[in-house]
Parts: structure tokens; sequence; C-alpha cells
């Protein structure tokens, strides 16, 4: 435990669920985080995840009831009266949305501004979705922003990544960096019990099974000290995870021009960080083969085995397949926009009441 971090009220048992565990006296001579705390790794860091975990299910329900909902709600409904005064002012022989009668003599009803079932129904998905996206991007901008920061302080390259094995093992570990790989393994498990609760989606199975490849990658790597790659790849990881969600926003709010825009640019980026600089990633970790001679001492962490080495290579192969058949899905969308159909997600919830809600929508008119 590391009492010295610790508040003096804090319960003995309560010290690994609010600071970092094992602390330890720092390399002679560091190459990176000079000025940081040093620590070890162990089966006590978990509490510390479990904390994440449960800070990040509070701010996410925060940020989606208190911020993004009441927003798009006033922003969509803002929109549909806007449209409906308008329709009704076209209708209107006099152009008022009130008249007393149209162009055909008839009078204009005046529930013609009220919002049907449908349309509350419509409106309301979309609010929720928007919430969800938004605390994604909120989630992936601030964490993006700490892995550069991660990442400028370590002695490795995007375009040379090799580095990330030179003088391995890379223990003890910075407390910044600690911090930042339990932060983001409790994302990615936050993730796995998100993706269950919420509508599915029609990539469901690959979703759980990319989240379950990144944990159990993000453990492993942690465990047996792989961890500059691991900073590497979701420093990489996390840059194009910002767009997507943000063009699903301007999307749920109609605003299809920066729907679209935004849409190409994540395209662009996942191309770029999610094929070409991932696989020279993966080619680092070949290399690494060689690199780094068989070590396993595991009371000191030194376990870098062909087992381990091979599973740390064909899981990163495999998440590299996954990505695949999403950049698939990605340039469907892509063609759509080109053609001028705008963009829609292919991973959108299988939700088939959208038609039934358009057919009442007429039988209230």
């Amino acid at each position: 435990m590391n009492s010295a971090e610790a508040l003096e009220w804090l319960p003995s048992f309560l010290i690994p669920f609010f600071t970092l565990s094992y602390p330890t006296p720092p390399p002679a001579v560091p190459d990176s985080f000079p000025n940081s705390n040093y620590y070890n790794t162990g089966w006590l860091d978990g509490c510390l995840i479990i904390t994440c975990i449960a800070v990040m299910a509070v701010l996410r329900d925060v940020t989606r009831i208190y911020l993004m909902e009441p927003f798009a709600q006033w922003k969509l409904t803002r929109d549909l009266m806007r449209k409906k005064r308008k329709y009704a002012a076209k209708a209107n022989g006099h152009g008022k949305a009130n008249g007393v009668t149209n162009g055909n003599g008839h009078a204009a009803h005046g529930d013609a501004l009220s919002i049907s079932k449908a349309e509350m129904r419509k409106m309301r998905r979309s609010v929720l979705r928007f919430a969800e996206q938004g605390w994604s991007v909120i989630y992936y901008t601030c964490q993006w922003c700490f892995g550069l920061y991660v990442h400028s302080n370590l002695p490795t390259a995007v375009l040379n990544p090799v580095a990330a094995w030179i003088n391995y093992p890379h223990i003890p570990l910075a407390g910044t960096l600690k911090f930042y790989y339990l932060l983001q393994t409790a994302f990615y498990l936050h993730q796995i019990l998100i993706i269950n609760a919420e509508a599915r989606r029609k990539d469901h199975l690959q979703m759980m099974t990319h989240h379950i490849i990144t944990v159990v990658l993000m453990v492993g790597s942690y465990s047996y000290n792989y961890t500059r790659v691991g900073c590497l790849i979701m420093f990489l990881m996390d840059w194009c995870d910002i767009f997507l969600p943000l063009a699903k926003m301007l999307r749920y709010l109609s605003f299809s021009t920066l729907c679209d825009a935004t849409f190409v640019w994540f395209l662009v980026s996942w191309l770029v960080t999610r094929h070409a600089l991932f696989m020279i990633v993966i080619k680092s970790t070949w290399d690494a083969r060689w690199m780094t001679p068989p070590i396993w001492d595991f009371d000191d962490a030194h376990d870098l085995t062909n087992v381990m080495w091979w599973g740390c290579f064909l899981m990163l192969v495999a998440l590299q397949f996954i990505q695949l058949m999403w950049f698939w899905m990605i340039c469907r969308v892509a063609w759509r926009v080109v053609s001028g159909q705008g963009a829609e997600d292919e991973r959108s919830d299988d939700e088939n009441d959208d038609n039934s809600d358009e057919k009442e929508s007429r039988k209230e008119r």
C-alpha cells in the first residue's frame, strides 16, 4: 500500500482505492519523467481501476443528464417548432402560422404546431444518442491530450516504435504513466458494461471482441512490462475516436454538411492511425523478438518469453483484422457521402420502429 501519499483519515483498507500502490525508489538514471514518483505493479492496482470505473460511471451520467440531454432537447425542439411554423405559414393563405383561414378557405388547426407522439419518440432517441456520443467526445479528447503528454515524455517515436522495446523491461513505472495505463484499462472495462446496457448495435459482436482483446492486451502488457508500446498504441487509437462520435452528434442535430466534413476527417484519421501507423507498431513488435532476448524472472517482472511474445503479437494482429472490418463499414458510409446521400452510421442500433413512427405521424395528421 501507499500509506505515505494517502490522506491521514483514510482507512487502511481504502488506501489502494485512492492512491497508486507499490511506491519504490526511482531508477538511478531515468530516461523519462525524471521528477516523477515511481511505482511497481501488482494486484492492488485493480482497486484503483475499480474506483476509476465508478467515477467514470458518475461523470458519464452527470454529463449526459445535466449537460448533453438538456442542450439537445432544447435544440431539437426549437428546430422542430421552427419547421412547423414555416410549414403552417405556407399553408396559410395570409402567410401567418396562426391565421384563421388558409388559401382554400378552411380554418387552420391550432394543433398544427403541437408535437406528435411519434415525433416525441424520435426526438427522445436523438437526444439520448447525442448525450451518449457527447460523453465519448469529452473523454477521448481529454484522454488523447493526456496520452500526448505521456508520449512526449517517453523516448519513443510514432514513426520509429522500435524504441519502445529497447532496454526492456522498463521498470519501475513513473506515476503519470502508471495512472494513464490504469485509467485507460478502467475505461475499456467500463465500455464493456456500457455496450451491454445500451441498445445493441449491428456490430455488437465486433465491439465486444475488440474491447475484450483490448483489455487483455492492456492487462497483459501492464503485467509483463510492455507498457511503452502499449502507451503508443493507446495514443494512436484515441485520436480518431474523437471524431466519429462528434460526427454523430452533428448528425443528430441535423448539421448535415458539418457531419459529412467531420466524418471525412475521421476517415482519414482512421486510415493513418489505425492502419498505417498501427502496422508500423505491429512490425516493431515483430522485430522485438530478435532485439530482446527471452527472459523469465517473475519476481522481478522480467517476462518476455516466446509464449508471451506470440500472445501479444497475435492479439495485435487480431485487433487489426477487426479494425479492417470496421474500415469496410466506414468506406460504405464514405461512399454515401460522396454520392450525396449523407453520412449514416453503419453501426446504428437495430431500431425498426422508425417506419412505424412515420406511419403513426401520418395518421395523426
